[in-house]
């Protein structure tokens, strides 16, 4: 309320007729302003009092809920909500004294379906709760959009799997091929067959052979579904595990472990094998990155409703060209190296949820940063005391 007809109002005894013509002027055109506004909106919104009768319901929640027909008043929101699913819903969430976020529903809309995401958040004036608020969005083209991103992002992700094991594969079977073709030389010369050096065509067979089948495996994880179990854990002790396990190999490398992890983080819901597993990844990058020793930085903190983590070292860096590419499947700097273990990373923090960023700077070391959200509870809302308030 606008301040001054709020001061209006505490002198309206002492306002003559023309003044109070005035003020009721003006309220009535604030409030046709904000309904005005209400009803310009593309979001549905349906607010009620504290004893869950219709308050008010905007032309956009009329066209994208089904409602009873004829006016909302004297109405109770569920009753006034026709789509029994979401009706249940209302009711539970409010008559549980809940706050709601982003609760999604199907409905079939004449043969098309439409997909609504629904809010429940409290009417709240002066700190008190006067009722409540439904806030209801038809997100079916939000989807509709994500849905034809992800086809269009895996379709790329496919492609560049399907290049990267052309490639991986194409090495091991000319080299299968070259031997068999020895190993037919060899059998159909005219002199006496030299058993040992087919043997030995015959290992490099079986060696290609091995490599080939972990490349399918590879293949295989790459592009099938994790199966990811969460469970309530302390990130630091996990981390700390994770790092008690290869103290010994840093210490060997001459590499000093530095931690600095926040006390009494909230728990958060992971997976501690795969989640150890991408950690470990990433230490083992770091210690390749220092061949003659160094420091590896590891540190955890609360950041809002995400905890971070980040693990540093002063290694070799990465350089700018490479850094886009550093968890595409079979991308690999190193000589020996399978492409395949960022991917994991990659995959590993998607399925927990969080997102994981790199900087990194030739000649002065890497940092990687996972976040990962904070499981978010079930909030209450404030029980209402019913008080007048002051104008």
């Amino acid at each position: 309320m606008r301040k001054f007809i709020a001061r209006a109002l505490k002198k309206l005894p002492k306002l003559d007729k023309a003044q109070i013509h005035a003020l009721i002027y003006d309220l009535a055109s604030e409030n046709e302003q904000l309904e005005v506004v209400l009803n310009s909106m593309n979001d549905g919104v349906i607010v009620a009092d504290v004893e869950h009768y219709v308050l008010f319901a905007n032309k956009a929640a009329e066209r994208v809920v089904p409602v009873a027909p004829g006016d909302w008043y004297d109405r109770v929101i569920w009753d006034y909500i026709q789509d029994p699913d979401i009706s249940s819903f209302v009711r539970e969430t409010l008559v549980n004294q809940e706050s709601v976020m982003d609760r999604e529903f199907t409905l079939d809309n004449n043969g098309f379906t439409r997909i609504l995401s629904c809010s429940i958040m409290p009417l709240v004036r002066n700190g008190q709760i006067h009722g409540s608020i439904l806030r209801i969005e038809d997100i079916s083209e939000k989807r509709g959009r994500e849905a034809r991103l992800r086809r269009a992002e895996s379709l790329a992700s496919l492609t560049t799997l399907a290049a990267g094991v052309a490639h991986e594969i194409k090495n091991p079977l000319g080299s299968i091929g070259i031997h068999i073709q020895l190993i037919q030389r060899a059998l159909n010369g005219q002199g006496e067959i030299d058993r040992e050096a087919i043997e030995n065509n015959l290992n490099v067979i079986n060696e290609e052979i091995d490599r080939l089948n972990k490349i399918v495996v590879d293949f295989l994880f790459a592009v099938r579904p994790m199966d990811i179990n969460l469970e309530e854990r302390d990130l630091n002790a996990v981390v700390g595990d994770l790092l008690e396990f290869v103290q010994p190999e840093l210490e060997q490398a001459g590499i000093q472990l530095e931690r600095s992890f926040e006390p009494d983080l909230p728990t958060l819901n992971l997976d501690e094998k795969h989640f150890k597993q991408a950690l470990l990844n990433i230490v083992k990058n770091a210690i390749a990155a220092m061949p003659d020793g160094g420091t590896l930085r590891v540190a955890s903190q609360l950041s809002g409703e995400m905890v971070v983590l980040r693990i540093s070292d002063n290694g070799v860096g990465i350089a700018d060209d490479v850094l886009g590419k550093i968890f595409e499947p079979y991308f690999t700097t190193k000589d020996f190296g399978s492409g395949i273990g960022l991917t994991l990373v990659y995959k590993v923090i998607k399925e927990h949820m969080g997102d994981i960023a790199v900087i990194s700077e030739e000649g002065k070391g890497t940092t990687f940063t996972i976040t990962l959200p904070i499981p978010q509870k079930e909030q209450h809302l404030l029980s209402w005391k019913g008080e007048d308030d002051e104008v």
